[in-house]
């Protein structure tokens, strides 16, 4: 596997995840710092040292199998048909993409060339998220008719998250984890959004939103409501409210730090604690696996195009301050707890210019 990208995240849990796998080798790293390139290199002992005007002649080598996207939200559609140019498989960060015609894009590349492609939703495999879904499967809190959700951060000044790229701001970000999060709950697709978005009163986001607040209308009259900032204390939680009773689950979408599932149903009040794992060396596993055996993962492409399309429903509700239907994504397979992968979270590795995101 090629890691394509160097940012923090690339460094503080891709590389150290794939170190982690006996089954994967990190074969080459792809950056435009030659810098990070080398100490990078050094510290996990791989050779193939490669910039982003080299990466069509490194995947045309043969020498690699699959690549992880890790680049900004505006690249992930070119860097994906470059790899699938060359049938080489891909799992790439979300969201996807920033339009649902790069999705397509991407999805379709990837048929006509035999690569897999995999969108990194890590918590699909994640223990804590997993349980709340077979709760809120298993009528303990009844049927669930209402999710809402806060995900928020205060966003170092300066960030890349605050630049004026495509693809850029809280909603795809991180607003994509509280959608992705109400479909898989509620098991549905969303058929309207109604939102609003927040920004001019930070200096920090002049060149994005500071933050959306969304309601989605799902069918059976059901409802999910989040709001997502980038200049808010943090904060990554969500509920869902039953017929019969409710669940909360604290730090839902983080990666570094335990979460606590906390049930209050008809078969009284439970509380859970899930020790921190390492996610992102599960869902590579994952990944690897769908590759070798041949079959297609979830989820797929068409997992990350769903909730593309929603956000840019939520946008275009924003801009004109009206409800906007969505057209549903078919989805045939949604993610359940048999999809559970455990491995042991890993220190904390040295970085190469790069920073913690928030403050």
């Amino acid at each position: 596997m090629a890691v394509i990208g160097q940012g923090h995240f690339a460094q503080a849990a891709v590389l150290p995840a794939i170190e982690q796998l006996d089954d994967v080798e990190l074969t080459a790293l792809v950056s435009g710092s030659e810098h990070k390139l080398t100490e990078l290199g050094d510290h996990y002992g791989v050779r193939t040292l490669c910039g982003y005007d080299k990466l069509d002649q490194l995947l045309a080598s043969g020498k690699i199998d699959a690549v992880y996207i890790a680049v900004p939200n505006d690249l992930h559609a070119e860097m994906c048909l470059i790899a699938a140019r060359h049938g080489v498989h891909v799992i790439c960060e979300k969201p996807m993409a920033p339009t649902e015609a790069e999705c397509m894009q991407m999805i379709r590349a990837c048929e006509s060339h035999h690569s897999r492609l995999m969108i990194a939703y890590r918590l699909h495999f994640e223990a804590a998220n997993l349980v709340a879904i077979e709760v809120a499967r298993g009528g303990d809190i009844g049927e669930p008719r209402i999710f809402s959700s806060v995900f928020s951060m205060q966003v170092r000044e300066g960030n890349i998250r605050t630049q004026p790229r495509r693809g850029a701001g809280p909603i795809y970000d991180i607003g994509v984890y509280c959608i992705n999060a109400a479909r898989y709950l509620f098991r549905s697709e969303p058929v309207e959004v109604l939102a609003t978005k927040l920004s001019g009163r930070d200096a920090r986001f002049a060149a994005v939103d500071e933050a959306f607040a969304a309601t989605l209308r799902f069918p059976q009259e059901r409802v999910a409501q989040f709001t997502c900032s980038f200049g808010a204390a943090d904060r990554a939680s969500y509920q869902v409210v039953g017929t019969k009773g409710f669940l909360t689950l604290d730090n839902a979408y983080d990666y570094a730090a335990e979460m606590r599932l906390r049930v209050e149903g008809v078969h009284g009040t439970k509380t859970r604690t899930f020790t921190k794992r390492d996610q992102i060396a599960a869902e590579i596993s994952y990944f690897a696996k769908c590759i070798r055996d041949n079959v297609d993962p979830e989820p797929s492409g068409w997992e990350g195009l769903a909730d593309v399309r929603i956000i840019q429903a939520i946008q275009s509700s924003a801009r004109f301050g009206r409800a906007v239907p969505v057209e549903p994504i078919p989805t045939r397979r949604r993610p359940d707890l048999g999809q559970e992968i455990r491995v042991a979270a890993h220190d904390m590795p040295p970085l190469v210019d790069v920073e913690q995101p928030t403050k």
